[in-house]
């Protein structure tokens, strides 16, 4: 993906925590932020929680201060409320916080992003009820502001071998043993461990792109929910128990292509503090979370893994696992079958992709062989305007080049409409014939 997009990810309230550095009381009564508007007051006090947060862990974890401007947005009226003040002048004080309006082409999801002059820490009106959730929510998404700066981004990457039968069943063999090693402690721990390094390496084994694709959404991702997990934390039992409770949200998820690394990450995390409270330490560029625990526990994997991997899985009830797997794999030759003839064999619209902004769910994408991925919902918006794909799905090309959705039911209609999207685009673009009969392609008057 090009530097000039950005990518805003709906993140999910997985429920990680481990004893932090300082840690956070939250007896408090709850707010009742459920169907609560988003008003200065409450959200004055949320920015309060967040600042107690990064102030109570005081820049230990990372070496650096989480705290910086936060910015909530209410995903139906578009109103935001923020902490501090802007530096172009779109947005008023009042009763200590700032509101505003935020412009249609700027998305709303949870995430680090940039509007008006100011990096903001953004998240979604309303924020989850219970006090610890929310607080892990503001600390992941504070991590995503400063990540740039201490050298830790990477790409959002495919992963779509994790789509597949057998890349599945590993990742998931690797969960399993993941999850004994939390429960268990000293020798059991350690066996369990190496269970999980011996499944990840066969698996990347198997797939030569998944080392490289893995170890760019766990530092993306696992590291930020790795941080939302220890400053959100009360006591190591906690973060246990709400660590083992990520690994069964994470059963009910369509696909594991975009959201692994949150459980991944998180867990690998916990292991490592208890095996190396120093491993944040010099951390740069892309982090390979299994070397980091073999190193710190002396694990060295079987030479032959397929053979050792073959006889640690009968531990983690693989048979059950292998059917289940086998039955999903058949269901969903169908599902893409269908989103073939919608999104590629069909007639289609196609946009290009310029310097887009994206929000969409990443425990829900789809990977459509090498053409790309489809994500069954999202919003888009470019130079073109603004598009929403409420049911259905689009497909984003391998390359981000272009997205392609059913062809409009009638051209001449504004905003442009199709099965499960809208389009609505900006003063200077049109529809031109693609190069099939029953295809559109979005251009400017300029272009050819």
């Amino acid at each position: 993906m090009s530097t000039c997009q950005r990518v805003a990810l709906r993140v999910p309230a997985l429920l990680i925590a481990i004893a932090a550095s300082a840690t956070v009381a939250a007896d408090e009564p709850p707010l009742a932020l459920l169907d609560a508007p988003l008003t200065p007051p409450i959200a004055r006090q949320c920015f309060h929680e967040a600042r107690t947060l990064c102030e109570a862990d005081g820049g230990e974890l990372w070496g650096i201060s989480l705290c910086g401007p936060i910015l909530f947005a209410d995903p139906n009226t578009r109103a935001v409320i923020a902490s501090h003040v802007d530096r172009e002048g779109r947005l008023t004080e009042q009763d200590g916080v700032y509101v505003g309006t935020l412009p249609p082409e700027e998305p709303i999801a949870g995430t680090a992003t940039r509007w008006a002059g100011v990096t903001w820490v953004m998240l979604p009106w309303p924020l989850p009820e219970e006090k610890r959730e929310r607080l892990h929510m503001l600390a992941h998404e504070m991590f995503h502001r400063v990540q740039p700066k201490l050298g830790l981004s990477a790409g959002n990457m495919a992963n779509s071998h994790l789509d597949t039968r057998d890349g599945r069943i590993w990742l998931q063999l690797e969960w399993r043993a993941l999850q004994a090693a939390l429960k268990a402690s000293d020798l059991e721990r350690r066996q369990a461990v190496a269970d999980a390094l011996t499944f990840r390496a066969y698996r990347r084994s198997v797939f030569p792109e998944a080392a490289r694709e893995e170890r760019a959404m766990e530092t993306l991702e696992g590291l930020a929910e790795y941080t939302g997990v220890r400053l959100s934390a009360d006591s190591g039992k906690g973060a246990v128990k709400r660590a083992l409770k990520n690994f069964e949200l994470a059963k009910s998820w369509p696909t594991y292509t975009g959201s692994f690394a949150y459980v991944s990450g998180a867990a690998y995390g916990l292991l490592l503090d208890d095996a190396n409270p120093d491993w944040r330490k010099g951390l740069a560029g892309e982090v390979a979370f299994g070397d980091l625990l073999a190193d710190a526990l002396s694990i060295v994997v079987p030479s032959d893994l397929k053979a050792a991997a073959g006889k640690r899985s009968a531990r983690y009830d693989a048979e059950q696992l292998i059917a289940a797997e086998t039955e999903r794999e058949a269901a969903s030759r169908g599902r893409l079958a269908q989103y073939r003839k919608r999104l590629v064999t069909g007639p289609i619209l196609i946009v290009p992709i310029h310097s887009m902004h994206f929000q969409f769910d990443p425990r829900d994408i789809q990977p459509l062989d090498d053409l790309g991925r489809v994500y069954p919902k999202m919003r888009m918006s470019d130079a073109w305007g603004i598009l929403k794909v409420d049911s259905g799905g689009a497909l984003i090309a391998a390359d981000w080049s272009k997205v392609s959705v059913p062809a409009p039911s009638d051209t001449s209609a504004r905003p442009l409409t199709g099965d499960g999207w809208t389009l609505e685009l900006k003063p200077g673009w049109r529809l031109a014939p693609g190069k099939r009969v029953g295809d559109y392609i979005v251009k400017r008057p300029s272009d050819e």
